[in-house]
């Protein structure tokens, strides 16, 4: 008798875990990522909502800003409104006046065009490569974009940003649009990632930049001899 109530009790400890864990995955926070919104917008309500910390990791270089590649609608900081782009209203003011020459250091790389910088004068800032449009996060190649910029301007690294007279000084996010040099290394970070395979032209507001034609015909090589994203990828 002392035997078989000792298996009714095992049994029915063995009923409720497996009770428990049938109902676990009603209960799981489901993590989400850039992909799961259709504008940047919609990511940037979610990531306010979910609170501190940022539990789905949908802002990598911490500016308060989520996926900043989804396409707009877009939202800034905290706010509800669309920012204007850069290239309309008070920036045209910034375009085509003067060129504009910063000095800093890699603090990270969030992406395969796009660095976090701090400037020679303390300020920290993202700095959004001018020409090109790497593989989006999550992407075939987005990975060997970021880990081939990672190369070509480890954290550390002293850089020095041009922006463009074509272009606005700033994008939407606020990001400076620069051309990006390595002391010590290459001399144009964008042309290097069209060399070695890992972007398109980009071409913002039907405007090219001014070394567009070098970037096309790099890109063109990488194409050809199959490197980088192009080996598989495109």
């Amino acid at each position: 008798m002392h035997h078989q109530l000792v298996g009714a009790l095992a049994l029915a400890v063995v009923a409720l875990g497996l009770a428990a864990s049938v109902q676990a995955p009603a209960t799981a926070v489901v993590d989400r990522d850039c992909g799961d919104f259709a504008s940047q917008a919609a990511a940037q309500s979610f990531f306010l909502q979910a609170g501190a910390g940022d539990p789905h990791r949908l802002d990598d270089d911490g500016d308060g800003v989520a996926c900043e590649s989804n396409p707009c609608p877009c939202t800034g900081r905290g706010n509800t409104a669309p920012q204007q782009l850069a290239s309309t209203g008070s920036g045209q003011a910034q375009q085509g006046a003067v060129t504009l020459r910063e000095t800093g250091n890699v603090v990270r790389v969030t992406d395969g065009d796009t660095l976090r910088v701090r400037l020679s004068g303390g300020a920290h800032v993202s700095v959004r490569m001018l020409g090109i449009d790497t593989p989006e996060r999550g992407g075939c190649g987005a990975a060997g974009a970021t880990a081939n910029l990672r190369r070509l301007a480890p954290v550390g690294s002293t850089v020095h940003l041009v922006s463009d007279r074509t272009q606005a000084a700033k994008d939407r996010y606020g990001r400076l649009l620069r051309y990006v040099q390595r002391q010590g290394g290459y001399g144009d970070l964008s042309f290097r990632q069209a060399w070695d395979g890992w972007t398109r032209p980009y071409v913002f507001g039907g405007r090219p930049v001014a070394r567009h034609r070098e970037y096309v015909r790099a890109i063109g090589d990488a194409r050809d001899h199959a490197r980088g994203a192009w080996a598989g990828c495109w």
